[in-house]
């Protein structure tokens, strides 16, 4: 298998050893699941399908971020308490997962379940020097870490204004640097906050993936994934200050999934332009669902239309008619889907040879299965 490495800007051989350690991140409960979610999703189900047809065990972490500002604003507009949004969200997002038979994953922790593993990862890292304390807050010093840049290889430039769009206050006045990011923080007088060494307050955005992927895996993992919107600042922060805390290399793969755009925009909540699952549901086979995303590869943007979901029902239909009680079922087009999926995770190579397969009349059950479709 060969895989795109984002911090290697290639493909390269994925080799994990039996038992593969993969962490996702996962979401933020505050809003229903949209189809940039399923399709992050969706991508790394394929993978693990694929990896467990090859032989090998997966132990996919995939957390909740049940603390964290989006969360508590909506909350507070709400007014209701943060963790019964949370709660509605995740169980809102699970319902989804499970309706695009996502594989259930090996853990699925919440944030608020590692205030403890989080307060030791930071004495880790300020233990090793890599971070500061000033005005009750946790800083990571990123002049400490030459490797700050390992993943995404963007300029200082480039950096700040990611940082800038993605909630990094980079005009904090205690920060030494404007790329420093926050470990700790206080916690304003509404929102919860947990007691620690450096006042009371509430772990920073990336603290989290960090303490729990150590807490759940390993100190070092084969494969960790996210949307692309995550390579910075969220990837970056989170890779240095683990292997700042662990002295060890923290992921041997990165990989990203492209956003899904609609309207020129890449779908998100801050812009309010989504198409939801629980929606798209109620019209469509949750299958063409699945189709409609693995349509595309993981590694391209692709730009959501009116088309797409009727486009992919046909196909469902056409598939289903070619695996009937009596059909033959198709070794080329699974040696295909396997060839496919190796080659980066080609899924719209590997559904164009189950077209052609169910086009010749042959059975395509076990080749749409390793994408999840079910016949």
């Amino acid at each position: 298998m060969r895989l795109y490495c984002t911090s290697r800007q290639e493909i390269v051989p994925f080799t994990p050893g039996p038992t593969v350690l993969m962490y996702t991140c996962g979401i933020t409960p505050y809003d229903a699941t949209h189809l940039g979610h399923a399709a992050t999703y969706v991508t790394y189900d394929v993978l693990q399908r694929r990896l467990r047809d090859r032989g090998h065990d997966t132990r996919c972490v995939r957390n909740v971020t049940d603390v964290d500002d989006d969360l508590l604003r909506k909350a507070r507009e709400l007014g209701v308490h943060y963790l019964d949004l949370a709660a509605a969200e995740t169980a809102r997002f699970d319902s989804d997962m499970e309706a695009l038979d996502v594989v259930e994953c090996w853990s699925e922790p919440r944030a608020t379940s590692a205030i403890a593993d989080i307060r030791g990862f930071i004495g880790m890292v300020l233990d090793r020097g890599h971070a500061y304390v000033r005005g009750g807050a946790v800083y990571f010093d990123v002049s400490s870490f030459p490797g700050f840049g390992q993943v995404s290889h963007m300029s200082r430039d480039d950096m700040l204004r990611y940082a800038a769009e993605r909630g990094g206050n980079v005009e904090d006045p205690n920060k030494d640097d404007p790329l420093d990011f926050v470990l700790w923080q206080p916690s304003l007088p509404d929102e919860p906050a947990w007691e620690s060494l450096w006042g009371p307050g509430r772990p920073g955005w990336h603290i989290e993936c960090s303490a729990l992927a150590l807490r759940e895996l390993d100190t070092t993992i084969d494969l960790h994934g996210g949307g692309g919107d995550l390579i910075f600042p969220h990837h970056e922060c989170e890779a240095a200050q683990s292997e700042a805390a662990t002295g060890v290399p923290f992921v041997r793969h990165w990989m990203h999934q492209a956003m899904v755009r609609m309207d020129g925009e890449k779908m998100s909540k801050s812009l309010g332009n989504l198409v939801f699952v629980s929606e798209l549901r109620k019209t469509f086979d949750t299958r063409a669902i699945r189709l409609a995303i693995v349509s595309h590869h993981y590694r391209d943007s692709w730009e959501w239309n009116d088309s797409i979901m009727p486009a992919a029902a046909q196909r469902l239909e056409r598939w289903q008619a070619a695996s009937g009680p009596s059909s033959v079922e198709s070794e080329s087009a699974l040696a295909a889907v396997r060839a496919a999926l190796d080659d980066d995770l080609d899924t719209p190579a590997a559904v164009s040879a189950i077209d052609a397969a169910a086009d010749a009349g042959e059975g395509v059950r076990l080749a749409a299965r390793l994408l999840g479709v079910g016949l």
